[in-house]
């Protein structure tokens, strides 16, 4: 083996390392891709499902997953619509209507504790985020499982975030 065989070899493993034993951490839906038009069964125009949801390639070291989707209407006026925590490690993915796995936190729309739809207002498009926070550990939480805001659980997770991986989709009201 010549020596730019080997150097490129080991160039290779080194990359491989830096991404970790699982590759890229990534989030997709397969009902809709990266900045693609929301189908409105998955808002308040629909059925107000939850979107499907498939990760892969989080840090070794993930502990339980966090999940948020949220909406900038300006800097100052941040919505969210589905909060949720302390979904174990081993779990890949979520189906559509998810329950039972991990905790609700509460949305901002009608305050309680669940998937709130989007249910775009005034005219034009709108992009929806959900971000998939990958965490050393569980989130330690320390009020009521009701007030756990979009504010709160980012709180929590600070100091214990290993990675995030983010899904843009775009919705606008129906005519």
């Amino acid at each position: 083996m010549n020596a730019k065989t080997l150097t490129l070899i080991l160039g290779l493993l080194c990359l491989a390392c830096a991404a970790g034993p699982t590759g890229e951490f990534t989030l997709v839906s397969r009902e809709v891709a990266e900045g693609d038009t929301l189908p409105t069964e998955y808002t308040g125009f629909g059925e107000g499902a939850t979107l499907p949801l498939e990760w892969s390639g989080a840090p070794a070291a993930t502990a339980s997953f966090a999940l948020v989707m949220h909406h900038v209407a300006s800097p100052t006026d941040i919505h969210w619509y589905w909060v949720l925590y302390d979904i174990p490690a081993e779990v890949d993915s979520l189906p559509r209507n998810v329950t039972g796995v991990g905790k609700l936190g509460n949305n901002s729309v009608n305050g309680r504790m669940e998937f709130a739809p989007p249910h775009s207002q005034g005219p034009g498009p709108k992009t929806y985020t959900l971000t998939l926070y990958a965490l050393s550990q569980e989130p330690v939480i320390t009020v009521a499982d009701s007030l756990v805001s979009r504010a709160v659980l980012l709180d929590a997770i600070r100091d214990i975030t290993l990675d995030s991986e983010m899904l843009h989709v775009v919705y606008s009201r129906p005519e």
